[in-house]
């Protein structure tokens, strides 16, 4: 892994799932972890589209990516969100 921080990708309901995919396929072959934040059923939608497309771009490389999905709670615009975390790394 070249840096201790872990990226995160903010995907929404309009992301398109192979661009998603590519960002995440670059980054585990780059950092060999990736974090995508989502708020909401569509965009959830799209990345877990996004990640198992990712896994068929890694997977001729030995990576067999994973995913583990988690909430957090933000503060956006003085308004609370409840976002999932999706934390995806090498099994």
């Amino acid at each position: 892994m070249a840096s201790g921080k872990v990226e995160t990708l903010k995907v929404s309901s309009k992301s398109r799932p192979n661009s998603v995919a590519g960002a995440i396929a670059g980054l585990m072959r780059e950092d060999g972890k990736v974090q995508i934040q989502v708020i909401g059923a569509g965009a959830l939608n799209q990345a877990i589209k996004a990640i198992a497309i990712a896994r068929g771009f890694v997977a001729p490389g030995g990576l067999n990516i994973v995913c583990i999905p988690s909430f957090k709670e933000l503060n956006l615009d003085g308004e609370e969100r409840t976002a999932i975390v999706l934390e995806i790394e090498d099994r």
